[in-house]
């Protein structure tokens, strides 16, 4: 390896892990303010969030790994051409496609475990997050005591504490309402204070100095229906929630296994046959129910097999049947096509279901590939475009790489949206836009290979100058 592939390595590993590590926290924490309500005040504990983090840090790779190669690249030759280092590497003898080989190896190798990582563990990583994340949204709230607020938390129940203790345990002033009576009238107990302990499926309490008050159904005459209102009081009792579902309980992970996302290439391929396989069954079953009913059914006199060939009737059909049976025969070919719309129907919803999960199967097989390339795409975008802007640091390349980024992702993202809905084959609705891209990338590097401006003007006011000379 020459001094000079050395030295455009250096340059560009050390922008590209910084780069690659801010957009990943950019991104963790725009995570974390999609997710802030679902993982605040349910008493998780820290790793419990770590780990949700460092599954959707995975899951993020397929954003920030192209926008740091993009970014990286850009902020690499700018800084070379702005220190005229690239007019010293040229006037060496050394071009600006040489100087590139390294780099290009070192983007071909991180496109290779790119799609590794995208076949291999990306998979694994969606499986857990995804698991992880249906227990944390779906866990309730821990319930938590607060002076002066009636608590909710616990189905059919609303409790108030005026004070608490410093100890955590003792509770002062202590009115309860209970709404699990089957009659719709809530009993209440107020006393005076309290204790409180709990286990993993109960919280207890242990009421002292207090009053229960019940209301109940009474003797009830046709002129005077009557309530009983019953009033105990009480030295000591105790009372018991069930808070066994405020407790997260870890789900199994092969409940999610079979999502799309949480597949392989091997996984993705097995699911869309079996998938192309489970929709032909369902339209051979569709097909023969809906022509069940349009059978030909034999009046003849006695039963054959032999089918009747159908006459040719000209005119009014209903004037060939007896007038006292043209009601019943009207009303009986209204409900068989009422009877073949509905079916029919039903049938056009679950056609349209099963198509847009194969749709989803083949985009995601087509994403394991599109990551690796679109690296090398946005390398080929970056680089000369670098060579060709001459800036470097933190602030032009910057605004560039965010420009081609965005523009890669809108039209990745319309692509992909229109192949869900039909309008595209999934192979286009992926690969579009790098095929939009592709020229892009190779109007840039030999803009940047023969040292042109970005948009010569007077170039083109030539060719302008030159066309009507023609026509004149």
């Amino acid at each position: 390896m020459k001094k000079i592939h050395l030295l455009l390595l250096k340059a560009f590993i050390r922008p590209f892990f910084v780069t690659f590590f801010i957009v990943m926290f950019i991104l963790l924490m725009l995570f974390l303010f999609k997710y802030v309500d679902d993982l605040i005040g349910k008493g998780f504990e820290w790793y419990i969030i770590l780990e949700l983090m460092y599954y959707a840090s995975a899951a993020n790779v397929s954003m920030a790994l192209p926008l740091s190669i993009l970014l990286s690249s850009i902020m690499t030759f700018g800084t070379l051409g702005e220190n005229y280092e690239l007019v010293a590497i040229k006037s060496a003898g050394v071009s600006l496609q040489k100087a590139m080989r390294p780099l290009f190896v070192l983007i071909i190798c991180i496109a290779i475990s790119s799609f590794i990582f995208s076949d291999y563990m990306l998979p694994k990583a969606n499986l857990k997050y995804g698991s992880l994340l249906w227990d944390i949204t779906n866990k309730k709230l821990s319930f938590l005591i607060k002076e002066g607020v009636f608590n909710n938390s616990i189905p059919g129940y609303s409790i108030r504490v005026n004070k608490k203790g410093d100890d955590g345990v003792s509770l002062y002033d202590v009115m309860i309402y209970d709404h699990t009576n089957t009659n719709g009238m809530a009993k209440i107990i107020i006393a005076k204070e309290g204790k409180m302990y709990s286990n993993d499926k109960y919280l207890f309490l242990k009421l002292k100095n207090g009053v229960r008050y019940e209301e109940s159904s009474g003797r009830n005459t046709y002129n005077n229906p009557r309530q009983e209102l019953t009033r105990m009081r009480f030295t000591e009792t105790d009372q018991k929630f069930d808070i066994s579902s405020f407790k997260m309980a870890r789900t199994d992970e092969q409940d999610f296994r079979n999502n799309t996302q949480m597949l392989n290439l091997k996984g993705l391929t097995k699911k869309r046959d079996s998938l192309v396989k489970e929709l032909d069954s369902v339209n051979k079953f569709a097909s023969a129910t809906v022509n069940n009913y349009y059978r030909q059914n034999n009046y003849a006199k006695g039963y054959t097999k032999v089918k009747v060939p159908a006459k040719e009737i000209k005119g009014d059909i209903l004037k060939t049947f007896p007038e006292k049976q043209r009601l019943a025969i009207v009303q009986s070919a209204l409900d068989l096509a009422t009877s073949v719309k509905q079916a029919t129907s039903s049938r056009v919803g679950d056609y349209e279901d099963r198509t847009r999960s194969i749709i989803k199967v083949q985009l995601e097989y087509q994403r394991k590939f599109t990551l690796a390339v679109s690296c090398v795409l946005l390398f080929f975008i970056g680089a000369p475009l670098g060579a060709i802007i001459r800036k470097g640091g933190l602030g032009l390349p910057v605004v560039m790489a965010i420009v081609f980024f965005l523009l890669y992702h809108i039209i990745a993202t319309v692509s992909e949206k229109s192949a869900t809905t039909g309008s595209l084959l999934p192979f286009f609705g992926m690969w579009l836009a790098i095929f939009i891209l592709s020229p892009l990338g190779a109007f840039l590097t030999y803009k940047a290979t023969v040292d042109s401006a970005l948009f010569d003007v007077g170039y083109f006011k030539q060719v302008f100058i030159n066309l009507f000379k023609k026509k004149k």
